[in-house]
């Protein structure tokens, strides 16, 4: 059975499903999301994804979000009296997927909470009040009756520290919340289509799991010792039943890539301790774009004998300061001893505040590590305010500084192994110069483009190459809406020396540039020859650029008579 409710004017919709004998789906479908967390433009929507299990006992697998409240309940106490329910599973205690715990709660308040220890300690943070709870961990089981035996396997960091699987042994199914799902929002309850969800599983994967590439191959060995599993009732995106060992195999193959890696950054930051989480994502995400390997690790979780073994293998680190008192503010301090006393003469270090109201000063960390003779990539992020996107901006951008300067021997090695003729002949394509500039709330960015042309008539439409570990690359993902600047022959030196400059992390690129607004708001720049405001339709992934196909909707030339700027390489390794 499928049951819909609609809620206007926002596309949320909730839709039911039976996946398996005594087994309902309850699917929140979020149609007209396109930001999830800092780091994800999303391309469709997403769903959050909560299950129920009836056998002689009842649980419930996850909640939802809280923007679904009234219509999670509402089908919800249509499906089940509230009363009936003996057990609420949670996966991990994210918001998206434990919003509805209190309201769940209120209405029963004697079902018993089951979940991983560092769960409990969340939750009583977020329903305020007391609750019964069943700690699990991996081998646990809980016989539901009627052949509904629930294995939970352990995944921390999967992405949140407190993650738990879930295996019902009498459906083969295995709930795993954000573990193999995909922010994705369809009709289609299962993965018919894997042509459809790639692209968005690919890039589900490398922001929220592939920073923690060795704990996704610990969780994967422990699935291993499962039965077989006909289903993953996944937290996002479609349930997975057409395409499982596919699937599934992408995550190893991609980890284990991951975890080979030469060069990594071992990132420590304080879970549900003010945006600590957040602003971690959003330096892994930037380092990540480098193709350099991201370890996080939250300091609740941590083990100091693991810690040690980690900074002391890594190239980098970075730590989100921790709060100075509270439960696990020794824990914390003797921690911060460890990766002292394993850092080395030969790494880089970046630190950040948490903006949680307590956090350690950053400065004695850094004159510390600066003894040692850690080199400091970026300068310490300090939070005075709540987070915004100029915030998240300067996160992601410090970390691919990070990345960046990680690679910086092996940039300059792949330079020189071209071969001279190649590179020579590559070299005489030519191009015109472009800025390309864009906007997402109070964030900003520009670019210096050559790698431009123009690929369709019907519509309008341009291609650009724009590097992986570029900062504008985060403004211009599908949706996105950019201006291309057109510089003139004669008269492009003034801006092309300023938008050069390798900028700090968060800095204002237009600081002394003459712009005005466009009609999507993003700004061009005064003395360009013309300007195309576009707007993002389809990007294709080649080995370190992304190649990006964007609709032109509006143009103009200041000066008729003009030439474009040309851009004349002799050699086609460096732009």
């Amino acid at each position: 059975m499928v049951a819909l409710a609609e809620k206007a004017p926002v596309r949320l919709t909730m839709q039911t499903v039976e996946i398996a004998p005594n087994t309902t789906a309850i699917r929140s479908l979020d149609w007209d999301r396109d930001r999830f967390d800092i780091e994800f433009a999303l391309e469709n929507g997403t769903t959050y994804n909560s299950f129920l299990i009836r056998g002689d006992k009842v649980a419930l697998v996850d909640t939802s979000h809280e923007k679904f409240r009234q219509l999670y309940l509402d089908t919800l106490t249509e499906l089940i009296s509230p009363a009936e329910i003996d057990y609420l599973v949670i996966s991990h205690t994210e918001p998206d997927h434990s919003g509805l715990v209190k309201d769940v709660l209120q209405l029963n308040p004697h079902i018993t909470v089951v979940g991983a220890k560092v769960a409990m300690q969340f939750l009583d943070d977020l329903v305020h009040q007391p609750f019964k709870r069943m700690l699990v961990k991996s081998g646990d089981r809980l016989d539901l009756g009627q052949g509904h035996e629930l294995e939970f396997v352990s995944a921390p960091n999967l992405h949140w520290p407190d993650t738990i699987l879930t295996y019902d042994h009498g459906t083969h199914t295995l709930f795993t919340c954000d573990v193999f799902g995909m922010h994705y929002c369809d009709d289609q309850t299962y993965d018919e289509d894997l042509a459809l969800l790639n692209a968005d599983y690919k890039t589900y994967y490398d922001c929220l799991m592939g920073p923690n590439a060795r704990s996704v191959l610990s969780a994967l060995k422990r699935m291993g010792d499962l039965p077989e599993i006909t289903t993953i009732a996944t937290g996002h995106g479609p349930l997975l039943r057409h395409h499982i060992p596919e699937l599934v195999g992408r995550y190893r193959d991609w980890s284990q890539a991951q975890a080979k890696a030469a060069t990594t950054v071992a990132l420590f930051y304080m879970s549900e301790y003010g945006c600590s989480d957040r602003l971690a994502q959003a330096i892994a995400h930037g380092i990540a774009k480098t193709d350099v390997v991201v370890e996080m690790v939250d300091f609740q979780m941590a083990d100091p004998q693991e810690v040690r073994e980690l900074v002391d293998m890594a190239a980098g680190v970075v730590i989100g300061m921790p709060p100075q008192s509270g439960t696990y503010a020794s824990h914390t301090q003797a921690l911060l001893s460890t990766i002292l006393a394993a850092s080395h003469a030969k790494q880089a270090f970046g630190l950040f505040e948490a903006g949680g109201g307590d956090d350690e000063s950053v400065y004695p960390l850094r004159n510390r590590l600066q003894e040692i003779g850690v080199t400091e990539v970026f300068p310490p992020i300090l939070i005075k305010e709540t987070p915004n996107e100029s915030t998240y901006q300067l996160c992601d951008e410090a970390g691919t500084d990070m990345g960046q300067w990680l690679n910086r021997d092996r940039s300059i090695k792949q330079i020189k192994s071209i071969d001279n003729d190649l590179e020579k002949a590559l070299g005489r394509i030519s191009g015109g110069l472009y800025i390309i500039t864009a906007k997402k709330g109070e964030a900003s960015s520009a670019m210096l483009a050559s790698w431009v042309s123009q690929a369709s008539l019907e519509p309008l439409g341009v291609s650009i190459a724009v590097a992986k570990d570029r900062a504008i690359e985060s403004f211009m993902h599908v949706g996105d809406r950019f201006v291309l600047n057109v510089l003139e022959e004669g008269n492009y030196q003034p801006l092309m020396k300023h938008f050069l400059k390798r900028f700090p992390p968060g800095a204002d690129r237009f600081a002394e540039i003459k712009t005005y607004a466009a009609n999507n708001g993003c700004p061009i720049l005064a003395d360009a020859l013309a300007y195309l405001e576009c707007e993002v339709v389809s990007r294709m992934e080649g080995s370190d650029h992304w190649i990006v196909y964007s609709k032109v909707d509006v143009g103009r030339v200041s000066k008729p008579d003009a030439l474009t700027a040309i851009h004349h390489r002799k050699v086609g390794n460096h732009y």
